[in-house]
């Protein structure tokens, strides 16, 4: 048993994974909605991840902010929404062209569902879940706007003891700061035993989705999907790939680097449960850890260029459906509306369904394709999560090349 034990906890994680998540397919559809018995499993695991995740988000924040004057913090963050700006439009442009070459959705018909769709959020609700009135409710209420915009805080406030004048507030600085990274790694060791379990956990969840929906949901929606995956590719090979080429970052060496996160957040389809390590796999790319710390809780809570790349594919799949023709202004109009949709929605709950219903509200399209869409979003959003968790590793890989350049000149 011993024996049999190790060579689990040793062997490769993306192979382990890789096994859960493909038992989990061929039991689906093979004993169909007998295997709901293991969702339980499933939410177990990403109730894990969670609990892990807030607090490393917090955690680590804090940590690169402490470290960071207010001058680089202003430079990086700067350069990081120009980059989720940039990959997010070019993912909605390359959802709408290759939709409007494959033309999804001209076959199909709208279901009798009514579906209740998220409305998108106001100025003062995004304002308020930036800015809590109670810490202790963003932890327990998972505000991850609210818990980023804390740690920048405090970490400004530890940073400002640790230079201070007085010798007694420099020693509390430096405390505070040694106890944050003393929490950082227990919280670390904590994840490490999560991932043991990861593999059964993706199980259930492969398993529980694909025994509910079937082979046949996925049958008729079959051009929809493949023109979402067809997109995600051609957006890694093209979009991640000059970027990185562009900054002086080894392609190759990156997504070997990374590969356990966006193996990860494909399989688990959660950028924030995810996180964790994903801030790991950055370092091991050669990603200093403050920009690691910075970035990617940041692009977590910004950047969606999966969402954004399906809203592309589905504002062309609904008018299909229903025949609308639309112009080329109208998708001049889809890509500016679903870029800054995809960024100022990517933090709040259900944000695909929060931008889709949007634009289709704007174009006057039925929001009952929210109900079609659903038959095949637990395989869509495995993708898009992968390509969100991709494009915020990307971009801190991009920013954290140009500062160290810019060190060098400097110097």
């Amino acid at each position: 048993m011993k024996k049999l034990w190790r060579g689990y906890r040793d062997s490769s994680f993306v192979l382990k994974m890789t096994v859960g998540f493909g038992a989990g397919i061929i039991s689906g559809l093979l004993f169909r909605e007998k295997m709901a018995v293991f969702q339980p499993l499933g939410t177990l695991l990403i109730n894990l991840l969670s609990l892990v995740a807030i607090p490393v988000i917090f955690l680590t924040v804090v940590l690169a902010v402490d470290q960071m004057s207010i001058k680089q913090l202003g430079r990086i963050g700067w350069k990081l929404v120009l980059y989720y700006a940039a990959t997010t439009a070019a993912a909605v442009g390359i959802g709408v062209g290759l939709a409007l070459l494959f033309q999804p959705g001209r076959h199909l018909t709208l279901p009798n569902t009514m579906v209740d769709t998220p409305t998108a959020p106001s100025f003062s609700d995004v304002l308020f879940q930036l800015v809590p009135s109670n810490m202790f409710e963003a932890f327990s209420g998972g505000n991850v706007m609210g818990i980023i915009f804390l740690a920048v805080i405090i970490g400004l406030a530890i940073s400002a003891m640790k230079f201070a004048e007085e010798p007694e507030m420099r020693r509390h600085g430096e405390l505070l700061d040694r106890v944050i990274v003393a929490l950082k790694e227990m919280f670390s060791k904590l994840l490490t035993g999560v991932l043991l379990y990861a593999p059964i956990g993706v199980f259930a969840i492969s398993a529980t989705a694909f025994g509910s929906q079937g082979g046949a949901t996925f049958k008729s929606l079959l051009a929809f999907t493949g023109v979402f995956y067809l997109g995600i590719t051609l957006l890694w090979l093209l979009v991640y790939t000059s970027f990185l080429r562009l900054s002086g970052n080894s392609v190759i060496d990156f997504f070997k680097s990374t590969k356990e996160a966006y193996t990860t957040a494909f399989f688990t389809s959660s950028s924030i449960a995810s996180l964790p390590v994903a801030i790991k796999a950055a370092q091991k790319a050669g990603v200093s850890e403050k920009t690691a710390n910075f970035a990617l809780p940041l692009g977590a809570v910004f950047n969606s260029d999966g969402g954004a790349l399906r809203m592309g594919v589905s504002i062309v799949f609904a008018a299909n459906i229903t025949n609308l023709e639309l112009s080329v202004s109208s998708f001049f109009v889809i890509v500016i509306v679903g870029t800054l949709l995809s960024i100022g929605t990517a933090g709040v709950p259900a944000a695909g369904l929060v931008t889709l219903a949007a634009v289709l509200t704007m174009f006057g399209l039925p929001l009952e394709i929210v109900a079609l869409i659903a038959g095949v979003d637990a395989i869509i959003g495995m993708g898009g999560t992968a390509s969100n968790v991709t494009g915020d590793l990307v971009g801190a890989a991009v920013v954290d090349k140009s500062e160290r350049k810019r060190a060098v000149t400097e110097s």
